[in-house]
């Protein structure tokens, strides 16, 4: 499998970590840099951004609210906005931003960015390190679809329940997904991070621009939010999956309600839960992130117990190397 492997992020130009883990048992490889400009290389501990890898983190969060009592599955998102983001409509709730079905304006469509290399934020990126500062971005997208009706996946949707987590709770989201995720789940090398003050042991992001690699520090929000943007490890992630199924996050019972199918994808032949994609026909669950310099994916059998994990510090290397992994039983 190894020579295999080799071939293909060769090919992939891959720069990342791949991890491969069943019953303890663990393949685990580094490939390429995690800064080039010093040359130093990327290890099995290096810390990646993950992009919308963190969606499955803010749902934790919002369901650890609900569990508490702070939160619950039916509060009108409008209760907690106020004459904030006037476009949402009134009928939006807590659960429908979970599901990407609330139908609301997306600041960050998918379905039109069409070059993620090529996208730049509205405002300064410096100006984007607390949620409230997202509040202005998220403004003056109409709402798409009657709440509840359909599903469309939503980054700004996920912000807003960033920022709704906040006011409810009186904590900073980055603060909540830390106390509430990252320590009940023993994830001691994952946290937001500043891209401009990224420390030891972590991957600096890069895209090709006019020829040359560059980094993708003018492309992101200094700081992750709801939608995205918090760094990990190939280890860490791997105890995400087995403290989450143990229900060290959130009961076991919102772990069932959270795995299971809330919407169908058939044109990604996928469907989806609350913060987490599902195979279309199997058990597995997803976390999957895209972002200018970041690509990601990961996923986890519970049938088995095997996970698969790739984190990449290019934007599209760990395709290619994740559909390989796909094939491979340990």
């Amino acid at each position: 499998m190894e020579d295999e492997l080799d071939e293909v992020a060769r090919a992939a130009g891959f720069s990342g970590v791949v991890r491969v883990e069943q019953d303890g048992q663990v393949f685990e490889k580094a490939y390429g840099l995690a800064h080039r400009g010093y040359g130093i290389a990327n290890t099995v501990d290096t810390r990646f951004a993950i992009a919308s890898g963190c969606k499955g983190f803010t749902a934790l969060a919002v369901v650890s609210l609900i569990e508490d009592g702070t939160l619950s599955f039916g509060t009108k998102v409008r209760d907690l906005l106020g004459d904030d983001l006037p476009l949402i409509d009134d009928r939006v709730t807590v659960g429908h931003l979970l599901a990407h079905r609330s139908g609301i304006g997306d600041y960050f469509d998918e379905e039109v960015i069409t070059d993620i290399n090529a996208y730049v934020l509205p405002v300064p990126v410096q100006n984007l390190l607390d949620i409230e500062q997202y509040v202005p971005i998220l403004d003056g997208y109409p709402q798409k679809f009657p709440p509840g009706t359909a599903f469309a996946y939503n980054n700004g949707g996920y912000v807003v329940l960033a920022l709704i987590a906040e006011r409810a709770s009186g904590v900073g989201y980055h603060d909540l997904v830390r106390h509430r995720v990252c320590e009940p789940a023993g994830l001691a090398d994952t946290e937001f991070l500043r891209s401009d003050s990224l420390g030891e042991r972590t991957a600096v992001g890069y895209l090709p621009i006019d020829g040359e690699w560059r980094t993708n520090v003018f492309h992101l929000p200094i700081r992750g939010g709801g939608d995205g943007g918090i760094y990990t490890t190939a280890a860490d992630v791997s105890t995400f999956w087995r403290a989450f199924f143990d229900g060290r996050i959130v009961s076991r019972r919102w772990v069932a309600e959270m795995v299971r199918p809330h919407s169908e994808v058939p044109e990604e032949s996928l469907r989806y839960g609350l913060g987490f994609w599902l195979h279309g026909s199997t058990s597995q669950v997803q976390l999957v992130g895209w972002d200018a310099g970041v690509s990601f994916k990961t996923v986890h059998e519970p049938d088995s117990g095997i996970t698969r994990t790739v984190l990449g510090n290019t934007s599209d290397g760990v395709w290619p190397v994740a559909r390989f992994l796909s094939g491979i039983r340990p």
